[in-house]
């Protein structure tokens, strides 16, 4: 690589996905706050800065392999990932591209439609994914990872996760 900029880093990171939602890139989570490149002798040093979703997310490690192998096999060697726990990652930070993929993978995507009336991890009326409905019901707060809660859709009758907010 000639000229290594943050824009080909953050190209490169866009292959890089969420392992437990697949669907979705770090760069749609909005995990990814900072990238930094600077050179070391004749190789260039990439310094990138994520945010996890949550404190304990057991993704984040192989997240961050995941992004140093992407790196790595583009030549650069030099990669230093920094957690920064403030601010704290909320779901406002994924991007509108990335809470479409949720959908069209079949999780429901984070949505407030009255954010200034409702407290934390509370929401508005969750949508099915499958069949649009409004009609559903909480099944358990937790689905297959503590960042999702299980649905059921009264219309269609099929179960769903949902993508909290936070």
């Amino acid at each position: 690589m000639n000229t290594l900029t943050p824009d080909i880093v953050y190209k490169l990171l866009a292959s890089v996905t969420d392992p437990e939602v697949p669907a979705l890139t770090v760069l749609d989570l909005g995990i990814v706050r900072n990238v930094e490149v600077s050179e070391k002798g004749n190789a260039p040093s990439v310094k990138i800065t994520i945010t996890p979703t949550y404190s304990g997310c057991p993704a984040m490690d192989v997240i961050s392999m995941n992004m140093r192998m992407a790196l790595l096999s583009h030549g650069i060697k030099q990669i230093n990932i920094e957690s920064q726990l403030t601010p704290a990652w909320t779901t406002d930070w994924m991007s509108e591209e990335g809470k479409q993929k949720l959908k069209a993978y079949g999780i429901a995507p984070p949505y407030r439609k009255a954010a200034d009336t409702l407290g934390l991890f509370e929401e508005d009326a969750i949508t099915c994914p499958r069949c649009g409905s409004q009609e559903t019901e909480l099944v358990s707060q937790f689905g297959a990872t503590s960042c999702k809660a299980l649905y059921k859709c009264l219309s269609c009758h099929e179960p769903f996760e949902h993508f909290k907010c936070h």
